[in-house]
Formats: structure tokens, C-alpha cells, sequence
């Protein structure tokens, strides 16, 4: 039914407890929140449900982006009313209004018990307590150290700030989730420090705009363990380097704006103490184009910047997103986005065919291109940035490298190295071993690291051989 079927962590609930449904949809900070809520209803005394006839609630946690997942999330709305019949829905949709002005969720599904927007989990335990009565009082032993997680036990994202303070003309983010407001330096790396040791291997920090981390603070000086420490990215960074380091575990960083500041965590990378991996959402490279969408600096710029990075770190990954088919774009601007990828040698791409949302200003700006054009432009990038892919790809042949293992059989096993996040990149397949012993091991590897020697690659995955 929903990602409540993947909690970790959680200590059995009372048989006779409320049983919540949970449904979270979105990205990697709606699963955040999701945790968040239900870390807090499990230390209430209620139970999840992995079905909706076993559930005494639905919580649907929504998407709100574009108009796929607006769709995706009305749909899990309408699926869960119809199954279930008690249903709050939360989540960056419950912000979204229609054309006239109405509550976009309350208009195509009356019925819902209640709805609010993002990161508003007080007010979704307030509408749960309405509508079914919470069993008793708080027992911490309820919970595990690094509270109820919907990942595998293995990984476990570290959401470090809420909102944006970029004011992109495609994006309605901040109207949903507001300003940056970064959470304060001690209480993130509590969090990182119970999550390590609960068994966490690895650490994936996400926010709105990660390396903006601590700009709305000024940077001040903030406290942990009594040490002193700047409220600021590269300081964070540092710190989450040495809690891995003591608990043999990776930090990866995602939705990172290429900021000059973020140079200073390269070196970090290149000693293997933070995965030389960065997400970089680019968007496009033609000046002009990045002036529409109100982006800052241009293609040049961050192919120095890329450059630069290569030298400090030779083996940096580099994920970025882009968009095809922006209102106004010309063949020729077009064509500098392709030349730019190109020459970029970006390893993981994913790109979107330009679609409007309600609200943002990119709806008012000349030259709106039809649909079939538009998805011409991201079938088009796609193939080229899918060439350079495989090319990177197969420049990795021979290399032996340390992977974190995400399932496994005797048949083999499904795993991740530096270069790889997971759900949204490819995998390392690893192959059953020869010996009997050596297989029994790999069937037993889940969430531990191995070391393979790459042999091949299948599309966008590599292949290994399991190293002794």
C-alpha cells in the first residue's frame, strides 16, 4: 500500500494499538517529513498498518512539483479514500490552490478528514489525535536511537534545512515551503551521531539548497558537544566527515548549488572522507535561458567550476538535472545546452520537458513551445547525455572499488558505489561468486560494505566480480 511497509528500526506496537496507513510520495525531504511524523505518532503508542483494510487512518504525504505528481498524488488520495475512507493528507499539494482560488485537494476529494501543507507535523499529529485518540502517554523505548526510518536500515537521509530563498521562475517551492531556515548546527549532528549508530552506513544530506545551509543564520556560532562551531555548510561538512570516519560509514551531499564555497569541501572528497559525489541541479547553460529561469552564473562558469573540481578530485561523480524546451528556447540556445553536457562529461543526468505550474512565474513569459516540441528536446537530450553516461561508464572498467550492498542473494547481489545514490542513479550488479563459502557471504552482505572489481556495464549499471 505504501511506504510504511518499509519502517526500520521500530520496536513491535501493542496488537491492540490504532493502526495508521501511510502513503509518502515526493522526494527525499517529504520522506523526512514522513519519518518525522511517524516517528512521533510510533512514540505515541501508534501501530502502521501495511494495508488500508488493516488501517484505522490514511496519512497521504503529497507532491506538489509538476503536474506528474500532482496527478500521482490525487490519485493516492482518491485510492486510499476508496479503500480506507479516513484519510489527512499533508504534504506540498495540500498547499496548491486551483484556478478559482479553491484548495486544489478539498476540491477534487471533499472527503479527506483533513489537509495541510508541508513540514507541519504538529499540525498532523493534532488532526490524528481528532480523529482517532492516541493510546497513552510517550515510551521512549517505543522508538529506535535514530527514530522510525522508511529507507532500508542501511542509509538514511539528513535533511539539514527547510524552504529556499531562490527565487527560480519555474519553481513554486518556496511558496510551499517558504524561506530558508536552517536547522541549527548541534541538533543536526545529534541526529547524524544517532543515526551512525543505530547502524546507518550511509548518511545522504538533502535540503531545499544544501550549500545555502546556515546563510539565513548569518553563520553564527552555534554549539556541540560544547565545542564551538560555525553555523555554515563546509563546517557541517567537516563535522560529518569525522562522525563517519569513527563509524566507517559515507556521507553523501545532494542539491548542491555550485557555490565558490563549495570548492572548500573538495578536499574532503579527494581523501575519501566525504563521497566525491555532488548533485548539482544545473537546469540549463545557455545564459540567456538561465536569466529566464532566474538562475545564477552560466554554462562557462560551470564548466570552470567542473574543471576545477576534476583537478582538486579526478574521481568525482557529478548527478545534475536540466530542463528542455524552457519558454523562449531557440534550436541555437538548445544546442549550447547539448554542447554543454558534451563537454561537461556529467556522469548521471536526468532531464524534464518544461511543464507548467500553477503559480510560477515561468507561466507568463513569451514564447511557450507546444508540448511535442518540448518532449522532441528532452528525447533528443536524453540521447546525448545517455552517450556520455555510457561513455563514463565504461571508462570504469577494471577499477576495484568499495560498494555498499542494497539486497542480496546467493545469485547475487545489488549494490552502490561513490558514484551512485540510490533510487535515482544505476547500481553496481555484483555476480555470484564460484565458491561456496564466498556465496554464502554475499547472500549475508545487506547493508555491509564489499569490494569488487568492475568487469562490465549493462545500460546504466556496472557489472563486478566479488573481491576476497
Amino acid at each position: 500500500m505504501s511506504e510504511s511497509t518499509a519502517l526500520s528500526g521500530a520496536a513491535p506496537a501493542p496488537a491492540d494499538a490504532p493502526r495508521i496507513g501511510y502513503v509518502s510520495l515526493g522526494c527525499p525531504k517529504a520522506l523526512v517529513d514522513s519519518e518525522r511524523i511517524l516517528s512521533r505518532l510510533r512514540a505515541e503508542g501508534y501501530a502502521t498498518s501495511s494495508s488500508y483494510a488493516g488501517a484505522d487512518l490514511v496519512i497521504v504525504n503529497t507532491c506538489g512539483f509538476i503536474d506528474e505528481a500532482v496527478q500521482e498524488s490525487l490519485d493516492a488520495i482518491g485510492e486510499a479514500l476508496h479503500a480506507n475512507g479516513r484519510v489527512l493528507v499533508t504534504g506540498c499539494l495540500g498547499v496548491r490552490s486551483d484556478a478559482q482560488g479553491d484548495n486544489l485537494v478539498r476540491k477534487v476529494h471533499p472527503k479527506v478528514l483533513a489537509v495541510t501543507g508541508p513540514q507541519a507535523t504538529d499540525e498532523v499529529l493534532r488532526h490524528v489525535h481528532a480523529s482517532l485518540p492516541r493510546p497513552h502517554d510517550p515510551f521512549v523505548d517505543l522508538l529506535p536511537a535514530g527514530g522510525l526510518k522508511l529507507t532500508p536500515r542501511h542509509y538514511a537521509y539528513l535533511k539539514i534545512s527547510e524552504g529556499c530563498n531562490q527565487s527560480c521562475s519555474f519553481c513554486i517551492i518556496p511558496s510551499m515551503r517558504g524561506k530558508l531556515v536552517s536547522r541549527p548546527i548541534g541538533e543536526v549532528l545529534d541526529e547524524a551521531q544517532a543515526l551512525l549508530s543505530a547502524g546507518v552506513r550511509e548518511l545522504l544530506v538533502v535540503s531545499q539548497d544544501t550549500a545555502a545551509y546556515g546563510s539565513d543564520l548569518r553563520y553564527r556560532t552555534g554549539f556541540w558537544q560544547g565545542r564551538p562551531m560555525r553555523t555554515r555548510f563546509a563546517e557541517l561538512v567537516q563535522a560529518l566527515a569525522e562522525l563517519a570516519d569513527a563509524h566507517d560509514a559515507w556521507v553523501r551531499l545532494h542539491y548542491i548549488y555550485p557555490y565558490p564555497h563549495v570548492d572548500e569541501v573538495l578536499p574532503l572528497m579527494a581523501q575519501g572522507r566525504v563521497l566525491p559525489y555532488l548533485d548539482v541541479p544545473l537546469q540549463h547553460a545557455h545564459p540567456e535561458v538561465l536569466r529566464r529561469m532566474r538562475r545564477p552564473a552560466g554554462g562557462e562558469r560551470a564548466l570552470e567550476r567542473i574543471e576545477r573540481w576534476r583537478q582538486t578530485c579526478p574521481q568525482i561523480a557529478i548527478r545534475s538535472t536540466f530542463i528542455a524546451g524552457f519558454p523562449g528556447e531557440s534550436e541555437e540556445e538548445f544546442e549550447t545546452l547539448l554542447d554543454f553536457v558534451r563537454r561537461a562529461q556529467i556522469d548521471r543526468v536526468g532531464c524534464f520537458a518544461y511543464s507548467p505550474v500553477q503559480g510560477a512565474a515561468a507561466n507568463d513569459l513569451p514564447g511557450a513551445l507546444p508540448a511535442a516540441v518540448r518532449e522532441a528536446r528532452r528525447a533528443r537530450f536524453m540521447e546525448v547525455a545517455e552517450e556520455v553516461s555510457v561513455q563514463r561508464l565504461r571508462g570504469r572498467m577494471g577499477q576495484q572499488l568499495q560498494v555498499l550492498v542494497d539486497s542480496a542473494t546467493r545469485d547475487g547481489a545489488a549494490a552502490r558505489s561513490y558514484a551512485e545514490a540510490p533510487e535515482i542513479d544505476g547500481k553496481v550488479l555484483v555476480a555470484a561468486p564460484a565458491r561456496a563459502s564466498a556465496r554464502s557471504r554475499l547472500a549475508n552482505s545487506r547493508g555491509q560494505f564489499l569490494r569488487v572489481q568492475v568487469v562490465g556495464t549493462q545500460g546504466h549499471d556496472l557489472l563486478a566480480e566479488m573481491l576476497a
